[in-house]
Protein backbone atom coordinates (compact mmCIF):
# COMPACT_ATOMS: atom_id res chain seq x y z
CA UNK A 1 0.00 0.00 0.00
CA UNK A 2 1.23 3.40 -0.84
CA UNK A 3 1.63 6.32 2.23
CA UNK A 4 -0.28 9.54 0.80
CA UNK A 5 -0.73 13.13 2.55
CA UNK A 6 -3.26 15.11 2.00
CA UNK A 7 -2.00 19.13 1.40
CA UNK A 8 -4.26 21.30 3.03
CA UNK A 9 -7.25 20.54 5.49
CA UNK A 10 -10.18 22.74 4.20
CA UNK A 11 -13.42 21.85 3.42
CA UNK A 12 -12.09 20.57 -0.63
CA UNK A 13 -9.31 18.42 2.09
CA UNK A 14 -11.67 16.31 3.93
CA UNK A 15 -13.83 16.22 0.32
CA UNK A 16 -10.28 14.38 -1.01
CA UNK A 17 -10.18 11.94 1.61
CA UNK A 18 -13.46 10.79 0.84
CA UNK A 19 -12.35 10.31 -2.76
CA UNK A 20 -9.13 8.36 -1.70
CA UNK A 21 -11.33 6.47 1.01
CA UNK A 22 -13.70 5.35 -2.26
CA UNK A 23 -10.89 4.64 -4.73
CA UNK A 24 -9.64 2.46 -1.44
CA UNK A 25 -12.93 0.49 -1.03
CA UNK A 26 -12.18 -0.50 -4.99
CA UNK A 27 -8.53 -1.58 -4.21
CA UNK A 28 -6.95 -0.84 -1.06
CA UNK A 29 -4.21 1.17 -2.30
CA UNK A 30 -3.74 4.04 -0.04
CA UNK A 31 -2.63 4.78 3.34
CA UNK A 32 -3.72 7.74 4.48
CA UNK A 33 -1.47 9.79 6.34
CA UNK A 34 -3.21 12.71 7.37
CA UNK A 35 -3.27 16.54 6.19
CA UNK A 36 -0.22 19.26 6.01
CA UNK A 37 -1.02 22.28 7.09
CA UNK A 38 1.29 24.28 9.07
CA UNK A 39 -1.35 26.96 9.91
CA UNK A 40 -3.25 24.23 11.97
CA UNK A 41 -1.68 22.16 15.55
CA UNK A 42 0.32 19.16 14.42
CA UNK A 43 -1.75 16.20 16.15
CA UNK A 44 -5.26 17.70 15.52
CA UNK A 45 -7.66 15.42 14.35
CA UNK A 46 -9.88 16.19 11.44
CA UNK A 47 -12.57 13.70 10.01
CA UNK A 48 -10.50 11.28 12.04
CA UNK A 49 -6.88 11.58 10.77
CA UNK A 50 -3.91 13.93 12.05
CA UNK A 51 -2.62 16.73 10.61
CA UNK A 52 0.82 15.53 10.31
CA UNK A 53 2.95 18.56 10.05
CA UNK A 54 3.73 21.67 7.63
CA UNK A 55 4.85 21.42 4.05
CA UNK A 56 8.73 21.27 5.19
CA UNK A 57 7.75 18.56 7.43
CA UNK A 58 7.66 15.96 4.80
CA UNK A 59 9.04 17.75 1.49
CA UNK A 60 12.03 15.12 1.89
CA UNK A 61 9.68 11.83 2.75
CA UNK A 62 9.09 9.40 0.14
CA UNK A 63 5.34 9.53 0.07
CA UNK A 64 2.46 10.27 -2.27
CA UNK A 65 0.56 13.68 -1.82
CA UNK A 66 -2.25 15.31 -3.34
CA UNK A 67 -2.88 19.04 -3.42
CA UNK A 68 -6.60 19.35 -1.84
CA UNK A 69 -7.34 23.12 -3.18
CA UNK A 70 -8.70 24.71 -5.71
CA UNK A 71 -7.33 28.14 -6.15
CA UNK A 72 -5.11 27.46 -9.34
CA UNK A 73 -2.10 29.72 -7.67
CA UNK A 74 -1.95 28.46 -4.59
CA UNK A 75 -1.50 24.74 -6.17
CA UNK A 76 1.39 26.58 -8.31
CA UNK A 77 3.18 27.84 -5.37
CA UNK A 78 2.91 25.12 -3.33
CA UNK A 79 3.92 23.08 -5.96
CA UNK A 80 6.94 24.91 -6.59
CA UNK A 81 7.53 24.35 -3.01
CA UNK A 82 8.10 20.10 -3.57
CA UNK A 83 9.83 20.62 -6.96
CA UNK A 84 12.93 19.18 -5.82
CA UNK A 85 11.60 17.08 -2.80
CA UNK A 86 10.90 13.36 -2.94
CA UNK A 87 7.08 13.38 -2.67
CA UNK A 88 5.21 11.49 -5.36
CA UNK A 89 2.23 13.62 -7.09
CA UNK A 90 -0.71 10.35 -7.97
CA UNK A 91 -3.52 11.50 -10.46
CA UNK A 92 -6.32 10.74 -8.43
CA UNK A 93 -9.44 9.27 -10.54
CA UNK A 94 -13.09 8.92 -8.32
CA UNK A 95 -14.11 5.19 -9.22
CA UNK A 96 -17.07 6.06 -10.72
CA UNK A 97 -15.46 8.26 -13.24
CA UNK A 98 -16.68 7.85 -16.85
CA UNK A 99 -13.73 7.63 -19.74
CA UNK A 100 -15.31 7.46 -23.91
CA UNK A 101 -11.40 5.95 -24.60
CA UNK A 102 -8.77 5.45 -22.15
CA UNK A 103 -6.18 4.86 -24.39
CA UNK A 104 -6.23 8.52 -25.62
CA UNK A 105 -7.43 10.35 -22.55
CA UNK A 106 -4.23 11.86 -20.73
CA UNK A 107 -3.56 13.52 -17.44
CA UNK A 108 -0.44 15.20 -15.92
CA UNK A 109 0.83 14.38 -12.30
CA UNK A 110 -1.26 15.73 -9.66
CA UNK A 111 -4.74 16.26 -11.61
CA UNK A 112 -8.13 15.11 -9.56
CA UNK A 113 -10.74 13.79 -10.83
CA UNK A 114 -13.82 13.82 -8.60
CA UNK A 115 -16.93 11.62 -8.30
CA UNK A 116 -19.36 11.80 -11.38
CA UNK A 117 -17.26 13.25 -13.91
CA UNK A 118 -17.71 12.22 -17.55
CA UNK A 119 -14.87 12.25 -20.07
CA UNK A 120 -15.05 11.50 -23.58
CA UNK A 121 -11.96 11.00 -25.81
CA UNK A 122 -8.50 12.60 -26.74
CA UNK A 123 -8.50 14.73 -24.16
CA UNK A 124 -5.40 16.02 -22.51
CA UNK A 125 -5.26 17.42 -19.03
CA UNK A 126 -2.08 19.30 -17.41
CA UNK A 127 -0.54 18.87 -14.45
CA UNK A 128 -2.79 19.31 -11.56
CA UNK A 129 -5.97 20.22 -13.10
CA UNK A 130 -8.97 19.78 -10.48
CA UNK A 131 -12.60 18.31 -12.01
CA UNK A 132 -15.05 18.90 -9.04
CA UNK A 133 -18.36 17.10 -8.81
CA UNK A 134 -20.16 16.17 -12.15
CA UNK A 135 -17.99 17.83 -14.52
CA UNK A 136 -18.21 16.77 -18.00
CA UNK A 137 -15.60 17.32 -20.59
CA UNK A 138 -15.99 16.96 -24.47
CA UNK A 139 -13.97 15.31 -27.13
CA UNK A 140 -10.51 16.95 -28.37
CA UNK A 141 -9.97 19.65 -25.33
CA UNK A 142 -6.64 20.30 -23.93
CA UNK A 143 -6.59 21.75 -20.15
CA UNK A 144 -3.73 23.72 -19.48
CA UNK A 145 -1.75 23.24 -15.83
CA UNK A 146 -3.18 23.87 -12.28
CA UNK A 147 -6.47 24.87 -13.42
CA UNK A 148 -9.64 24.32 -11.34
CA UNK A 149 -13.52 23.31 -12.16
CA UNK A 150 -16.24 23.83 -10.00
CA UNK A 151 -18.95 21.49 -9.63
CA UNK A 152 -21.10 20.74 -12.55
CA UNK A 153 -18.80 22.48 -15.24
CA UNK A 154 -19.47 21.66 -18.52
CA UNK A 155 -17.39 21.66 -21.53
CA UNK A 156 -17.90 20.89 -25.10
CA UNK A 157 -15.16 19.41 -27.54
CA UNK A 158 -12.88 20.81 -29.33
CA UNK A 159 -12.15 23.19 -26.43
CA UNK A 160 -8.12 24.97 -25.25
CA UNK A 161 -8.21 26.08 -21.87
CA UNK A 162 -4.81 27.71 -20.48
CA UNK A 163 -2.93 27.29 -17.43
CA UNK A 164 -4.24 28.58 -13.49
CA UNK A 165 -7.98 29.13 -15.25
CA UNK A 166 -10.48 28.70 -12.68
CA UNK A 167 -14.04 28.36 -13.56
CA UNK A 168 -17.15 28.78 -10.58
CA UNK A 169 -19.84 25.81 -10.23
CA UNK A 170 -22.04 25.21 -13.42
CA UNK A 171 -20.10 27.08 -15.85
CA UNK A 172 -20.51 25.77 -19.35
CA UNK A 173 -18.03 26.04 -21.95
CA UNK A 174 -19.17 25.94 -26.20
CA UNK A 175 -17.01 23.84 -28.28
CA UNK A 176 -14.37 25.33 -30.58
CA UNK A 177 -13.50 28.24 -28.05
CA UNK A 178 -10.81 29.19 -25.71
CA UNK A 179 -10.11 30.79 -22.33
CA UNK A 180 -6.85 32.75 -21.69
CA UNK A 181 -4.09 31.85 -18.87
CA UNK A 182 -5.24 33.26 -15.61
CA UNK A 183 -8.37 33.89 -16.09
CA UNK A 184 -11.66 33.09 -13.93
CA UNK A 185 -14.79 32.35 -15.26
CA UNK A 186 -17.77 33.23 -12.59
CA UNK A 187 -20.82 30.55 -11.35
CA UNK A 188 -23.19 30.20 -13.98
CA UNK A 189 -21.77 32.09 -16.91
CA UNK A 190 -21.90 30.71 -20.70
CA UNK A 191 -19.02 31.25 -22.77
CA UNK A 192 -19.69 31.47 -26.15
CA UNK A 193 -16.77 33.29 -27.27
CA UNK A 194 -12.77 33.12 -26.44
CA UNK A 195 -12.05 34.96 -23.14
CA UNK A 196 -8.87 36.55 -22.92
CA UNK A 197 -5.54 36.03 -20.38
CA UNK A 198 -5.69 37.40 -17.27
CA UNK A 199 -9.10 39.05 -16.93
CA UNK A 200 -12.45 37.77 -14.79
CA UNK A 201 -15.14 36.96 -16.92
CA UNK A 202 -19.58 36.47 -16.07
CA UNK A 203 -22.50 36.54 -17.32
CA UNK A 204 -24.45 34.86 -19.66
CA UNK A 205 -22.70 35.43 -23.07
CA UNK A 206 -19.59 35.18 -20.52
CA UNK A 207 -17.25 38.57 -20.70
CA UNK A 208 -15.08 40.26 -19.18
CA UNK A 209 -15.65 42.65 -16.23
CA UNK A 210 -12.09 43.16 -15.22
CA UNK A 211 -8.67 42.13 -15.94
CA UNK A 212 -6.27 41.35 -13.75
CA UNK A 213 -2.50 41.75 -12.60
Amino acid sequence: MKQIAIIGSGGFAREVLCLIQDINKLKNEYEILGFVDGSIQKGKMIDGFPVIGSDDDVVNSQIDAVLAFGEPHLKAKVAEKYKNGKVSFPTLIHPNVVIGNNYNVNYGKGCIICAGNILTTNIKLGDFVTLNLMCTVGHDTIIGNYSSFMPSVNISGEVTIDNCVYCGTGVKIINQTSIGENTIVGAGAVVTKALPANCTAVGIPAKPIKFNN
